[in-house]
């Protein structure tokens, strides 16, 4: 029996039917727009990054007389009055900046990022974002103990807004745009293009989407691509080619991870007790700041290295040169001069103070396990590199993402086992202790509660209007009544349901929520099924 031969024209039809629902489907969830868009998205965080980083350097000119993160021997020739003075006059132009801009003139990072995603909010403009990162270049240029990452990724998520607002595009493809803004900021900020787009998946959108994977790599490649031409394409930390002695390691890398969770707990309870104590201190917002920098200048005083960024004494400590006990001192000293930075409104993220105290984590803990078994322990070094990332892993939540940033920022890929080890130990221990990432404990500051689940955070976030049916053009509007059960357009949907499951209505009177005229009728079938679709493409968002 021969069989039949498909000609060129069925063979076409064949694959049409098969291409065709893809490529429309492609073309109205804006992909093309938004891979055009991570584009721009990318150019901003790198600049953003670059502009940044400059700014620090110029205001930390001003007193040390270099722009270099290595800058511990110029002040160390200086009066000892210049290290408290610098962080203090920060301090007093922050508070002047606070003072005149009005209540949107604060620090963001990455918390502010999370929050757009979850929920529109006005705070998220390039004004505030200006104005906030303006402080934060002021705070650690002068001397404030904090990140300088954290700024960057409030930037560029704002920028990334502000497109995705200009050009409209749908939820979904919004908040890629979002992540794909932040996804920019990392890579650009540690030349980690990989771990920029992990961290963006992990934190930002809190799932890994298809969807979002393309937008998120074209923005970070271009990125790391113009900060590589811009500083060097050389990892932030050069290492030796480091190796694990032995195996037998395998447990002291364990007692690494519960040391690096003790202190990743510790430091998120002390910047948690920080923001607690100052909100309960009455001070004008103009000297809140100064008394703040005062304060981490007074720290300076026995230990300068807390102050800035402090990449310059987290590479001592991964290549050894510190001693144990100033090591194990500068763990206290710089939680609690981050602790009083960031408490205090000046500016700044978490992310570097987290991969500070976790490199001289890791470097005493390697010091005395190589006292205590010196045939068997590795070098200091590796020790170092493993405590950062453990302790970073815990305060970010984002173990997989630091994993990956790890390798990029130290060319290391031969103590793989004890890295995931250790993170995994810090960062089980971590959500044990504190429940969530730092970011989680921001966002809960300000009611948003992301851990309740993604059902009612939807609920929360759709608004009555989007379902209300206006009346009728021969309709009879009724007379609002306050004492009959009603909705405000503006109350969001959890309030609609328990509404009309209170009420065993079907329909309820909507009214405006400037001035409680009516406008039209909320059915409980429409308020249910907006809920449904909703979850819908969420689930298809998160998961294709």
């Amino acid at each position: 029996m021969k069989r039949a031969k498909l000609s060129i024209a069925q063979i076409y039809q064949v694959v049409y039917r098969w291409v065709r629902p893809n490529v429309e489907s492609f073309i109205r969830l804006q992909k093309p727009k938004l891979w055009l868009l991570a584009i721009l998205a990318g150019l901003a965080g790198a600049v953003v990054a670059i502009i940044f980083r400059h700014a620090i350097g110029m205001v930390q000119w001003l007193w040390t007389g270099t722009s270099s993160e290595t800058f511990l021997s110029n002040i160390a020739a200086f009066p000892w009055w210049v290290v408290v003075v610098a962080p203090t006059t920060g301090g007093l132009v922050v508070g002047t900046m606070i003072h005149f801009w009005g209540p949107g003139a604060r620090a963001g990072g990455v918390a502010d990022a999370i929050e757009e995603r979850a929920r529109d909010t006005s705070q998220l403009t390039l004004r505030n974002a200006t104005v906030g990162t303006l402080i934060s270049a002021v705070t650690l240029g002068s001397g404030g103990s904090a990140g300088r990452e954290g700024p960057v990724v409030y930037y560029a998520a704002a920028t990334a807004k502000a497109l995705f607002q200009f050009f409209e595009l749908p939820p979904s493809a919004r908040r890629a745009m979002l992540a794909s803004g932040v996804a920019a900021a990392i890579a650009a900020s540690f030349n980690a293009p990989l771990a920029g787009v992990l961290f963006a998946h992990e934190v930002i959108l809190g799932h890994f989407s298809m969807t979002a994977f393309v937008p998120l790599v074209i923005a970070a490649v271009l990125a790391g691509v113009i900060s590589q031409a811009w500083f060097g394409p050389a990892p932030i930390f050069m290492l030796p080619d480091f190796q694990i002695t032995s195996y037998l390691e395998i447990p002291a890398f364990a007692l690494l991870g519960i040391a690096c969770a003790a202190v990743a707990i510790l430091f998120q309870a002390s910047l948690i007790g920080s923001d607690w104590i100052n909100r309960r201190i009455s001070l004008p917002a103009l000297i809140r700041p100064v008394a703040g920098g005062f304060a981490v200048g007074l720290i300076a005083l026995a230990f300068p290295q807390v102050l800035g960024v402090g990449y310059e004494a987290t590479a001592a400590a991964l290549s050894g040169r510190l001693d144990l006990w100033l090591m194990l001192a500068l763990i206290v000293a710089k939680t609690i001069a981050t602790a009083i930075t960031l408490g205090t409104r000046m500016g700044g993220g978490v992310f570097s103070p987290s991969l500070y105290l976790g490199a001289m984590t890791g470097a005493a803990f390697g010091m005395i396990a190589a006292s205590a078994a010196p045939e068997l322990a590795s070098n200091v070094g590796i020790y170092a590199i493993v405590g950062m990332a453990a302790v970073a892993a815990a305060v970010l939540g984002a173990p997989i993402s630091t994993a990956i940033m790890i390798y990029e920022l130290t060319d290391g890929f031969s103590f793989s086992i004890a890295l995931l080890l250790t993170i995994g130990i810090a960062t089980g221990l971590s959500q044990a202790a504190m429940g969530h990432s730092y970011f989680f404990w921001q966002l809960f500051s300000r009611g948003v509660m992301l851990e309740e689940g993604p059902h009612t955070h939807l609920a929360r976030q759709l608004r009555v209007r989007k379902f209300t049916i206006p009346f009728k053009a021969d309709e009879e509007v009724p007379v609002f009544d306050p004492t009959r059960l009603w909705l405000r357009d503006t109350d969001n949907l959890e309030t609609a349901l328990k509404s009309f499951s209170n009420s065993g209505k079907q329909r309820l009177l909507v009214t405006s929520g400037k001035d409680n005229d009516p406008v039209g009728w909320a059915y409980h079938v429409d308020a249910l099924s907006n809920f449904n679709q909703a979850l819908v493409e969420q689930s298809r968002e998160e998961h294709y």
